[in-house]
């Protein structure tokens, strides 16, 4: 303040020494009557610029401006006259009009200097005022008031001695007899309804402005530019009521200078655009400001979203600058408040920044339009009680001031015209952040910024698209890492972080109610399902692991293994060649290890954990269904149509829509697209789905055909080369083939998953859906399709189709007549299944969890490290989260894809891996707390937005729940050993003591090798005469030779009938579980309708006591009136 009164003393002139002007010359300016002053429209748009040529503040709502400067200048010298301290106003005082008019031209000749003093010491009084009443209201949320006296964070500065003047400073009788006043000329104003009009339509705004640093500009020795403007600018920020009384007096002779200023500026684009922005020179200092700090400079008005944008110097700058500007002024129409951070003032010295603040009659209206339910009382239903078991689990629970940090009401949607019922202590905090940001989120979406090709253009969404904003987000509470300071309000951030996004906690419970409060319903509901399906694969891993160690425990145990492991059977029994020419015979015993291991995931157990799996899934969607009912209750979803929000219509549609047509239900009209505009877009959606997925097949072939011609080099090189005997052992041709050609596929599926990614979502926009659910639901079913065919495809062509359609030799089968078809293992091909699901399933998890983490980490530390170009500049809080990553509206999207992909490997080809919810329920306990960590501390927070289900995800998991029945059942009969051991056992087994002993015999059939074709034969002679190879054919001395015997017959008719069984039976153990488990529990019935019952009784209490107030009626009489009334309708009743 000091500098401030020195610039401006320096600015008047020379003469420092002089006396300030008198008190009475503001008291006269005071008086100024209403040809002095601005009236009407004029008043109303009053831009008085400073010396950098913008405007400097304006008012833009309530009555007409110089009629309120005069109606208070007027009652201001109605009492200075009968006080006897100034003169009486014109048309009182008996002087002549034409004399006053000269007095006045008379003052205005006063030397500048005087015109500033005066300035000074009316912005003296002013500020003080305002600092004794915001500081009060400020302090008293901060528990910093004690006593009368405040305790300021940042004192005031102390002000040179002679700038206090008694005679500048109004007494609080005066200031008491002015709001009497003014109330009353309120009360006046309502009955005038123009006035009204313009006072509900046109909210109060304030804008500044900032010196223009033009060499030119910066010469010129304009009277505007003295202390006075800072004065001014500063009684603007603290939104003063008497601030047109000062502006009245210099607006004109400022506005001059102003014109003269812009065509003597030669300033850019950017430099222009500073008309928003504030005065360098403001009594507030920046570098006091704390970094945590979520409110505007007046430390009152919390920030409820952000905006920002780089002033580039491109084609079309002036484009944009036009459409920020526009798209401002009709976000300030809308009620919003807007505070403009520069360029100048920016860690990086490029970006804007706009703070937006929605002030309280914006959150009543919208809350109402949006049909946000609030709290009109504590509830009184109890939570539910601990059960012994809960006590067992005490080191997984949170404490309770976290899992719950609010208290449970009673709620009904907010009205506007009935604020009196709901439990409103504070205005600041009764909305939470998160309503705050969906409100703010809803007006941005709908604002309009221009028309462009005789099209309306509006919402923020198609700003972003056209770089004319660079991001749009709402704050973090603060750093994630300390709690915040007051007067902040509590950083439910670093709650979160401590809580649930440590690695520590991964044992720990999920704070489910806190994680909504922040992020909204939408996010919450994603965890919670997250976390109550981690919880439900715990039991199902368990009985895994369980058959897991049984095939372990009885691996050594097995004839089967026995006995190709044994040199005497196994490493008697010569093999037919794998491939033509090239390949060798090869003995049986050279795939002992392999047998081993077939057998940890082909033994009895297998069919076990193909039916339990069947049942899991039931109970998994069943409880879920039931925990989400009881989700509906405890975050007030119950009466949820999905969602307003959800819902609505998208800004895009309505922008393409030229034809209205009228809704049936609501009878209005609104935007149609009719269905023939649409269809070109549908059939390019479809013909590009089934283009993707074509080109998976594809991949998928170009894998075999990779198998298939690599496999006969694997071979010989194997077979050639000595120094790989030991290697063979273990690592097979078909092993190796196998392993690779699984890495391979991987890759092919990431490649394309990355495109078909960007493809699906242009598709989808140009589709043109009508409301946001349609969005999701269409892309949903794109990138699913495709994600199903990508990740799925190889997996059933091994169980399915490998090794099925082979041939025998002599009469093999060929693809594109080159390549001869895949054979399965002498085991069987479930190895090869394991191994391909387990190559997918981990590969994908694992390169999901490191992209989550490492990549929004390494573009975060990338971003602050080139934005640091000012470090000695203050980071603030919109800054740290602008260098943030933005999860964007289809994070959550991807979130629950990549966990139903996973519900695939777990459900869908479970019976060849049961270590498979093992490794998804290790995954799922690191992706909660990588989602978390990332979410808190990676990301810019999310708008807050309502679901009161998981969506159409729920539909895709009962349909992969029905069709993983008849995978795990074909799985066990076709590619499981199982089936055909169990038929020899009851069937064909001659030894009573050892019923499995000679099974690897009766398995493989017999070739002589003489009727091998010329061009498929090994080139080198062999003393052998026939070998084996896998399958159910009469021997070469039968009548019937090659062909099927009646073996085949009989396991192919257990196969099927096996299938039969297994699918009625798990089906019908579903349904049954389905019709007894109830989709909401019982209890939660009850709770629903006491909560309808007490929100009825209260709502109508509230009514009927409003009711008696309007029409003055004494409670106790009515009561009596009431009583009487029935004693007489008894009475009546009594004598019929």
């Amino acid at each position: 303040m000091e500098q401030a009164g020195q610039q401006g003393r320096g600015a008047a002139g020379p003469e420092e020494g002089r006396e300030a002007a008198c008190p009475e010359e503001v008291r006269e300016a005071a008086e100024q009557g209403p040809g002095d002053g601005l009236s009407g429209e004029e008043g109303a748009s009053v831009e008085p610029a400073g010396p950098g040529g913008g405007e400097m503040a304006v008012s833009e709502g309530g009555a007409p401006a110089g009629l309120a400067v005069w109606r208070r200048g007027k009652r201001r010298g109605d009492r200075d006259a009968a006080k006897g301290k100034g003169k009486l106003p014109e048309g009182r005082s008996g002087k002549d009009p034409g004399e006053h008019r000269e007095e006045w031209r008379l003052r205005d000749q006063l030397p500048s200097r005087h015109r500033d003093r005066c300035l000074e010491k009316y912005w003296e009084s002013a500020q003080e005022r305002y600092r004794v009443r915001v500081g009060k209201r400020r302090a008293k949320r901060a528990k910093q008031v004690v006593g009368d006296r405040v305790e300021w964070k940042y004192p005031p500065e102390r002000k040179a001695g002679w700038l206090w003047r008694p005679e500048t400073v109004e007494s609080e009788e005066e200031e008491k007899e002015e709001g009497k006043e003014e109330e009353e000329e309120a009360c006046r104003r309502k009955s005038s309804p123009l006035e009204v009009q313009q006072h509900q339509l046109r909210r109060p705004t304030v804008r500044f402005s900032t010196c223009l640093r033009s060499p030119r500009l910066s010469q010129l020795r304009l009277s505007c530019c003295l202390s006075g403007t800072s004065a001014i600018n500063e009684l603007a920020k603290m939104g003063d009521p008497d601030l047109l009384e000062v502006l009245a007096e210099e607006g004109e002779k400022v506005n001059k200078h102003i014109d003269y200023s812009f065509q003597m500026s030669e300033q850019s684009l950017s430099s222009r655009e500073t008309s928003f922005l504030i005065n360098e020179e403001t009594m507030f200092q920046k570098n006091q400001q704390s970094k945590d700090s979520i409110f505007f400079r007046d430390g009152i008005r919390q920030i409820d979203f952000v905006l920002s944008y780089v002033d580039d110097v491109k084609k079309d700058s002036e484009l944009k600058a036009e459409r920020r500007k526009e798209f401002e002024t009709n976000l300030r129409k809308t009620g919003l408040e807007l505070e403009i951070e520069d360029k100048r003032d920016s860690e990086d010295g490029r970006t804007y920044f706009v703070k937006i603040h929605a002030p309280w009659e914006v959150l009543v209206t919208y809350a109402e339009v949006l049909g946000i339910k609030m709290p009109i009382k504590e509830s009184d239903i109890p939570r539910p009680k601990h059960t012994p078991i809960s006590y067992v689990l005490g080191p997984v629970r949170l404490p309770l001031s976290v899992k719950y940090p609010h208290p449970e009401y009673f709620t009904a949607q907010f009205s506007r015209h009935r604020q009196e019922l709901f439990l409103i202590e504070d205005q600041a905090t009764f909305f939470p952040s998160s309503s705050r940001n969906r409100i703010v989120y809803y007006i941005l979406s709908r604002c309009p910024f221009g028309i462009e090709d005789g099209k309306k253009r509006f919402g923020i969404e198609r700003l972003l698209n056209s770089n004319t904003y660079s991001s749009a987000y709402p704050l973090h509470d603060g750093q994630y890492w300390k709690p915040s300071e007051p007067p902040n309000p509590t950083n439910e951030r670093y709650t979160l972080h401590q809580n649930w996004a440590r690695f520590s906690y991964f044992y720990k419970e999920q704070p489910l109610d806190l994680i909504k409060n922040y992020y909204g319903e939408k996010i919450g509901i994603y965890f919670v399902f997250l976390g109550f399906y981690t919880e439900m694969l715990f039991f199902a891993a368990v009985v895994g692991l369980a058959c897991f160690i049984y095939g372990l425990l009885s691996m050594e145990h097995n004839t089967s293994s026995t006995e190709i492991c044994d040199p005497e059977i196994g490493g008697q029994m010569i093999m037919c060649p794998l491939c033509d020419q090239v390949c060798d015979y090869w003995r049986l015993n050279s795939t002992c290890l392999a047998s081993k291991f077939s057998h940890l995931f082909d033994n009895e157990s297998t069919v076990f954990f193909a039916i339990f799996m069947g049942i899991w899934v039931t109970l998994f969607l069943e409880f879920w269904k039931q925990r989400q009912a009881r989700l509906e209750y405890e975050w007030d979803l119950v009466d949820f149509e999905e969602e307003q929000q959800q819902l609505q219509l998208r800004p895009e549609f309505e922008a393409m829509c030229k034809h209205r047509k009228l809704n049936a239900v609501t009878k209005e009209m609104e935007p149609y697209m009719p269905l023939y505009t649409r269809i070109p877009w549908y059939f390019l959606s479809g013909a590009t789905v089934t283009l993707w997925m074509s080109l998976v097949v594809t991949s998928m072939v170009a894998v075999i055909v990779y198998r298939l011609s690599v496999f006969a080099t694997f071979a010989s090189f194997m077979e050639s080369d000595a120094s790989l005997k030991q290697v063979k052992s273990f690592l097979t041709p078909q092993i190796t083939t196998s392993l690779t050609g699984s890495c391979l596929n991987f890759i092919v599926i990431l490649i394309l998953n990355f495109f078909y990614e960007k493809i699906s979502a242009w598709i989808t926009k140009m589709e043109i859906p009508r409301t946001y659910q349609e969005y999701e639901s269409s892309l949903t079913l794109k990138m699913f399709l495709f994600q199903f065919v990508n990740f799925y495809s190889s997996c059933f062509y091994v169980a399915f189709f490998k090794g099925k359609f082979v041939g025998y030799p002599g009469k093999y089968t060929y693809l594109f007549n080159e390549w001869r078809s895949e054979e399965c293992d002498p085991g069987g091909c479930l190895i090869e299944l394991t191994t391909q699901l387990t190559i997918i399933m981990t590969g994908k998890q694992i390169f999901g969890n490191i992209k989550e983490a490492i990549y929004p980490l390494a573009l975060n530390w990338w971003r602050r490290r080139k934005a640091r170009t000012n470090s000695e500049k203050l980071y603030s809080r919109w800054e740290q989260d602008h260098d943030l990553e933005s999860f964007g509206p289809l994070g959550l999207f991807y979130e629950y894809l990549e966990t139903v992909t996973q519900f695939g490997f777990v459900t869908l080809f479970v019976a060849s891996f049961p270590l498979a919810p093992l490794l998804a329920l290790i995954n799922n306990i690191v992706e909660i707390r990588v989602d978390a960590w990332k979410l808190t501390t990676q990301y810019r927070r999310t708008v807050a937005s309502k679901a009161h289900s998981i969506g159409v995800w729920q539909d895709i998991l009962y349909g992969m729940a029905v069709l993983s029945v008849a995978t795990n059942a074909f799985i066990v009969a076709f590619t499981s050993d199982i089936i055909p051991r169990l038929v020899y056992y009851y069937a064909y087994s001659t030894n009573a003591t050892q019923p499995m002993t000679g099974y690897v015999n009766n398995s493989l059939s017999v070739f002589l090798i003489a009727d091998f074709p010329n061009h498929t034969a090994p080139s080198e002679k062999r003393d052998f005469i026939t070998c084996r190879y896998r399958d159910y054919r009469y021997p070469p001395d039968d009548e019937n030779k090659y062909f099927h015997n009646m073996q085949f017959w009989h396991v192919l008719a257990a196969k099927m009938t096996f299938i039969i069984v297994m699918e009625h039976v798990v089906f019908l153990v579903k349904f049954l579980l389905a019709w007894m488990i109830p989709d909401v529990p019982k209890d939660v019935v009850e709770r629903i309708k006491r909560e309808k019952l007490m929100t009825i009784k209260i709502l109508h209490d509230f009514e009927l006591n409003k009711l008696k107030e309007n029409l003055g009626i004494n409670s106790n009489e009515f009561a009596k009136h009431v009583m009487i009334e029935e004693n007489k309708a008894q009475l009546a009743k009594s004598t019929l």
